[in-house]
């Protein structure tokens, strides 16, 4: 009988057995194997790069940073009569990179419904009608110049309030 298709001409599918002829539970390992790899095997690698790779480098750059700022803020603690606390400025800050690393990596390189959200968003990013340079120019110029007419005409409204109010004495500039 074929396990794999299913295939056995109306044979009953037998369960593995082990060595006293008990059914087998499927271990930690081979449910891995079936569902696709272990930790450290990045789920559809070609897909999403440049989303993963631009969040990556973001998240990369926070994580760093929290790290050189635990580091600054563990300084309080360290004394020189106590040598431990040098071990506790250097290891919180190396812990927070290691743990907010793993974790950072297993967001963009192994939960399948993050990872799927990125190559969605990539797709999408590709789909949209970017505007040329030209475009772009025009529009800002419109943008400027609508900003500076607004301004000046709300400046003259304000330049009339202001001697209206002081026309009836409300004003005492």
């Amino acid at each position: 009988m074929d396990l794999a298709t299913g295939a056995g001409g109306g044979e009953e599918r037998r369960a593995e057995r082990s060595q006293d002829g008990q059914p087998r539970a499927a271990g930690y390992a081979e449910k891995a194997a079936a569902k696709g790899g272990g930790f450290f095997e990045v789920y559809k690698p070609g897909q999403g790069y440049y989303t993963r790779l631009g969040s990556g480098v973001f998240f990369g750059v926070l994580i760093l940073w929290g790290a050189q700022f635990a580091f600054e803020q563990m300084a309080m603690f360290q004394n020189d009569q106590k040598p431990w606390t040098l071990y506790l400025r250097y290891g919180v800050p190396v812990g927070i990179l290691v743990v907010f690393g793993l974790l950072l990596y297993w967001i963009l390189c192994v939960n399948r419904r993050a990872v799927d959200f990125f190559i969605a968003t990539e797709g999408e990013m590709k789909k949209v009608s970017w505007s040329s340079r030209r475009e772009v120019i025009g529009s800002t110029k419109v943008v400027i110049g609508t900003v500076i007419i607004l301004g000046t005409a709300l400046f003259l409204v304000d330049l009339a309030f202001l001697e209206f109010f002081r026309w009836i004495h409300v004003l005492k500039v």
